[in-house]
C-alpha cells in the first residue's frame, strides 16, 4: 500500500505473535530503480520488481526485534 502522507510503500509481516509495520520510503526504492518516475504506480512497480530484495532487508531488520515497526531506507 502507497502511502503518500508519509510517502513511503507499507507492508507488514508476521512472526506468530505479532504483527509488524515496515515502510520503504520512496528515496530507497528510487535508489532501486533511478530512471523511474516519483508517481505512486511507479513506486508500487518498484516495489513489487524489488520485493525479494526488499524482504531480505526487511528480515534483517526485524530479526526479532522489539519494535513494531521499522523503516527501510
Amino acid at each position: 500500500m502507497y502511502d503518500a502522507s508519509r510517502h513511503c510503500v507499507c507492508f507488514w509481516g508476521y512472526d506468530n505473535a505479532r504483527e509488524i509495520a515496515f515502510l520503504v520510503d520512496d528515496s530507497m526504492l528510487t535508489k532501486l530503480n533511478p530512471g523511474a518516475d516519483s508517481g505512486e504506480s511507479s513506486l508500487l512497480a518498484t516495489f513489487d520488481r524489488n520485493r525479494d530484495r526488499i524482504l531480505g532487508l526487511a528480515r534483517t531488520l526485524y530479526n526479532g526485534g522489539p519494535q513494531n515497526r521499522y523503516t527501510i531506507s
